[in-house]
C-alpha cells in the first residue's frame, strides 16, 4: 500500500511542469543537471520518498529547482520545493548552471528587498564557504552563457553597470555601510534592472562582460553587508558573485571575491577556514599580476597570523611585499587599484598584533595612515588598530592618544566592523580604567554612537544614482 503523500507543495510543482506521471523523466533531468557534481542516480522511487517527507540536500534542492525552473519558464525559489528548514536554504549553496546563479540572483536580491528593515540574521557558515571555493576552483569551464530572453543587452547597458558599482563602493569607502539606506537602494536596482538584464538576449561575449558585472555588483553588496554586520547575507552575495564570475571566465575576480569570503571569516574568528578559502584563492588565480598577488597574500597573513602560525604569516607578509613592489609595472584590473601599501601595513599591523610581535606591528604604523582622502573608513580601521596594539603592549598613553584620534576619526562613519574595533579598544583599556586619562577615553569611545544621525543626513543627500544610470 502507497504511503500518503505528504510534500504537497512538491507535487503541485511537479505536475505543473508535467512530471505527474513522469517521475523518471523529472529523475532523468535532475541527473543531468547535477552532473558536474558527479554521478547523481537518482530515480522514480528518490521522487517518491521526497514526496513522502525526506528531504534531499540543498545542492540537490538547487538542481531540483533549476530543473523545474526550466520547464514552467519562470523562476523557481528552493522555498518553493516544501522541503522546509526556512528561508536560506539554498542561498549559500554554490549554484550549479549560470541558469542557477542568475535564479539565485533574483530570488536574493528579491529577499534582500523585503528583509533590509528587519534585523540582520543568519551566521556565516564555514563549511558552506569551502564548498564554493572548491565549486569555483574545480567545476568546469561554462562553454557558452550567450542567452535568448525578452530584452536585448548591450555592452552599453553592461558598461553602466560598472558605473553603478564605482558610485556605491565610493559611498561605501567614505561612510561604511552600517545604515541599510543605500544597501536598500543597490538591491531595488539589481531586481528592477540587473535581473531583467540577466534573462535578456545577450552574445556570448556580451553574456561574459554582464556576468563579470553583475559578479562586481553582487560582490560589493557582500561588502557593504559585511561591513554592516549582517554576515549570512554577505556570504550569499560572495558566494552567487563567485558563480558569476566563473561564467565570466575572471579568475582574478573570483579570487578576488574569494579573499572577501576569507577576510570575513577572519573577522568572525574562524582562522583556519580563512586559510585554505585564501589558499584556494592564490590557487585558482594562477599567475595574477602582482598587484593581485599582493592583495591576496596579505589577506592570507592576516589568517595565518589568527590561527597562529607565525613562519606561514611572516612568509605570506614577504610574498606579499615584495609583489607590491612589482606592482607599479605589473598593476593588474583597476578594480585592485584600491589596495595600497597602506593597506598591506594595516594588514602586517592586525597580523603581527595577533602574533603578540607589538614592537614589529608597530613599525608600520607611519605607512598605514598614508591612505587617501577617500579611504575613511579605512582610516578609522587603522587608527583603531593602532590604539588597540599600544594598550596589548602596555603602551596606555599612546594608547588613549589613539583612542582620541579614533573618535575623530569615526565621525560620519556607521560601520559593524569600527564598532568592533571600538569594543576590541575598550576591552583592552578597561584593566586601567582607575586612571583619569583611560576614564576620559573610555566615556569618549561610549559616546561615539551619536555621530549616526550625521550619517543619515549625509547618505540622504548622497545615496543617489549617477546621472548616467
Amino acid at each position: 500500500m502507497a504511503r500518503q503523500v505528504t510534500n504537497s507543495t512538491f507535487e503541485e510543482l511537479l505536475r505543473a511542469a508535467g512530471y505527474e506521471n513522469a517521475h523518471a523523466a523529472f529523475a532523468r533531468q535532475l541527473n543531468h543537471a547535477g552532473r558536474d557534481q558527479g554521478t547523481w542516480r537518482y530515480d522514480a522511487a528518490s521522487i517518491y520518498w521526497w514526496l513522502r517527507g525526506r528531504r534531499p540536500g540543498e545542492h540537490v534542492q538547487a538542481a531540483m529547482a533549476e530543473t523545474l525552473a526550466r520547464k514552467l519558464g519562470r523562476s523557481v525559489a528552493i522555498t518553493e520545493l516544501g522541503f522546509g528548514a526556512g528561508d536560506s536554504i539554498g542561498l549559500c549553496v554554490y549554484p550549479v548552471t549560470v541558469d542557477g546563479a542568475i535564479d539565485t540572483a533574483e530570488q536574493i536580491w528579491t529577499r534582500l528587498t523585503k528583509c533590509l528593515s528587519q534585523q540582520a540574521s543568519g551566521a556565516f557558515d564555514s563549511g558552506k564557504a569551502l564548498e564554493a571555493a572548491l565549486g569555483w576552483r574545480y567545476d568546469l569551464p561554462d562553454q557558452a552563457v550567450s542567452r535568448n530572453g525578452r530584452q536585448q543587452v548591450t555592452s552599453t547597458d553592461v558598461q553602466s553597470l560598472y558605473a553603478l558599482a564605482d558610485h556605491f563602493t565610493d559611498l561605501d569607502r567614505r561612510h561604511g555601510s552600517g545604515s541599510p539606506r543605500t544597501r536598500a537602494i543597490m538591491a531595488d536596482f539589481l531586481v528592477r534592472q540587473v535581473a531583467p538584464m540577466l534573462h535578456g538576449t545577450y552574445t556570448d561575449a556580451v553574456g561574459r562582460d554582464l556576468m563579470r558585472a553583475a559578479a562586481t555588483l553582487s560582490g560589493q553588496l557582500a561588502f557593504m553587508s559585511y561591513d554592516a554586520g549582517d554576515h549570512a547575507t554577505a556570504q550569499h552575495h560572495v558566494t552567487l558573485g563567485l558563480r558569476l564570475a566563473k561564467a565570466a571566465d575572471d579568475n582574478l575576480y573570483g579570487a578576488h571575491l574569494l579573499a572577501n569570503l576569507a577576510t570575513q571569516a577572519v573577522f568572525m574568528g574562524h582562522a583556519r577556514g580563512a586559510a585554505r578559502l585564501v589558499e584556494a584563492a592564490i590557487d585558482g588565480a594562477r599567475r595574477a599580476p602582482a598587484a593581485v598577488l599582493a592583495r591576496l597574500h596579505a589577506t592570507a597573513a592576516t589568517a595565518y597570523g589568527q590561527s597562529g602560525e607565525r613562519r606561514a604569516c611572516q612568509l605570506a607578509l614577504a610574498r606579499a611585499e615584495r609583489a607590491l613592489d612589482r606592482a607599479g609595472t605589473d598593476p593588474g584590473p583597476r578594480w585592485v587599484g584600491y589596495f595600497s601599501p597602506a593597506h598591506l601595513a594595516g594588514a602586517a599591523l592586525r597580523c603581527l598584533g595577533d602574533l603578540h610581535l607589538y614592537t614589529q606591528a608597530l613599525r608600520h604604523v607611519p605607512e598605514a595612515l598614508t591612505l587617501g582622502c577617500q579611504n575613511t573608513r579605512t582610516r578609522a580601521l587603522h587608527t583603531a588598530l593602532i590604539a588597540v596594539t599600544h594598550a596589548r603592549a602596555g603602551n596606555t598613553d599612546a594608547a588613549c592618544s589613539w583612542g582620541r584620534k579614533l573618535a575623530q576619526n569615526s565621525a560620519g562613519i556607521q560601520s559593524a566592523r569600527v564598532q568592533q574595533r571600538v569594543r576590541e579598544l575598550t576591552t583592552a583599556l578597561s584593566p586601567q580604567q582607575a586612571s583619569p586619562q583611560v576614564t576620559d577615553v573610555l566615556h569618549t569611545l561610549a559616546a561615539m554612537p551619536a555621530a549616526a544621525s550625521r550619517l543619515e543626513r549625509e547618505r540622504a543627500r548622497t545615496s543617489r544614482l549617477p546621472s548616467q544610470m
